[in-house]
């Protein structure tokens, strides 16, 4: 049973997230939190909050359904980053000009499925 969590507009850089994204893709649960709470990585704690959601949704969607999910049986089947929007500020510089700065942001996609699939 597969179930996805997005995180969307995080206030961090797509190539910055995707460090830490690559570490737990293909994973089983355990193993990527286990990763993500000893990285030093600032990317960690958004990446892990969104598999902690990922999670959530697995186990109410297998009560909806009916069926006993154990987590244990779960593994990272897909996790990717995109890019969001960019927030375009300006600082002052020498002599009257300014020059840009930009605030990225960053959409966490996790998917986690069970292992027999």
């Amino acid at each position: 049973m597969e179930a996805i969590a997005k995180a969307r507009n995080v206030r961090m850089s797509a190539r910055k997230v995707r460090l830490v994204v690559d570490q737990i893709r293909g994973k089983t649960v355990n193993e990527a939190y286990a990763l993500l709470q000893f990285s030093k990585k600032i990317a960690a704690e958004p990446v892990g909050k969104t598999l902690r959601s990922a999670v959530a949704n697995a186990q109410v969607k297998s009560q909806d359904e009916g069926s006993a999910l154990d987590v244990d049986d779960l593994y990272v089947r897909e996790a990717y980053v995109d890019e969001g929007s960019t927030l375009k500020r300006w600082r002052a510089r020498a002599q009257g000009r300014a020059s840009p700065i930009r605030k990225r942001t960053s959409h966490i996609t996790v998917v986690v499925d069970t292992k027999d699939n």
